[in-house]
């Protein structure tokens, strides 16, 4: 809790709060901005505390001998796009980490909860390595056939990162639609609902079905996103 608190000062701080001043009336005093970045702290620490103990028990649950330590961080830099995203500090610690313009968009606790379980999936999934995997056998066949077919060292080294960069996108589809599918288990244990929280999806662009794009249509996530809440709710 004390990390989730530290959060919130962080975020506070980030979108430059005033003191919200309650008078004697009872009515909250402070400009719009403050309020809605209380609203924004109060909902992100809210979801984290509630949504962290269940991502954490069901990761130990699903996998064996991977850290399920979560740190939940925000990212104060204010000019990036909406964002969320997974990864390991060097000790392997998993991070969960949203930017501010992404904490401040969500409509409701459910779409944060979502994107949270989400991120969290990807993880527990082990996408991470899977993707890194992927990248290295791209590599290898990108540079092999260049190197078969008589191409320069720097020539090899080129086909080689062009071969790291298909191979690490080859699979990228299908581990955003695992990450969808566990992260909406996860959302409806924590106790939020992932089909009110996958309507984030209808407020950000859609990639559609690109050959090579790292994520795949909106469509196909909302669906995805019904029918295992469907199936999850019938059988618990």
């Amino acid at each position: 809790m004390r990390r989730l608190l530290y959060l919130a000062l962080v975020l506070l701080a980030a979108c430059e709060a005033v003191p919200t001043v309650t008078p004697p009336g009872g009515q909250a005093s402070g400009s719009p901005e403050a309020r809605e970045a209380e609203r924004a702290t109060r909902q992100f620490v809210e979801v984290a505390s509630t949504l962290e103990p269940v991502v954490e028990s069901e990761c130990r649950r699903l996998t064996s001998g991977l850290n399920c330590d979560f740190l939940i961080v925000v990212d104060d830099r204010m000019g990036d796009e909406p964002n969320a995203f997974q990864t390991l500090d060097r000790n392997g610690r998993p991070i969960l980490a949203f930017n501010i313009p992404l904490i401040a968009s969500v409509e409701n606790a459910d779409e944060l909860a979502f994107v949270m379980g989400h991120e969290s999936s990807h993880h527990i999934l082990g996408h991470l390595a899977r993707v890194e995997e992927d990248a290295a056998v791209g590599a290898l066949i990108f540079s092999g056939i260049a190197s078969m077919s008589g191409a320069t060292a720097a020539d090899v080294r080129s086909a080689e990162e062009f071969g790291a960069s298909v191979g690490a996108r080859t699979f990228s589809k299908e581990y955003e639609l695992e990450a969808d599918q566990l992260g909406t288990i996860l959302t409806m244990m924590a106790g939020y609902d992932p089909v009110r929280g996958a309507e984030f999806f209808m407020r950000i662009p859609d990639p559609g079905d690109r050959f090579l794009g790292t994520h795949p249509p909106n469509s196909a996530r909302i669906a995805i996103v019904r029918r295992t809440a469907a199936a999850y709710a019938a059988t618990n």
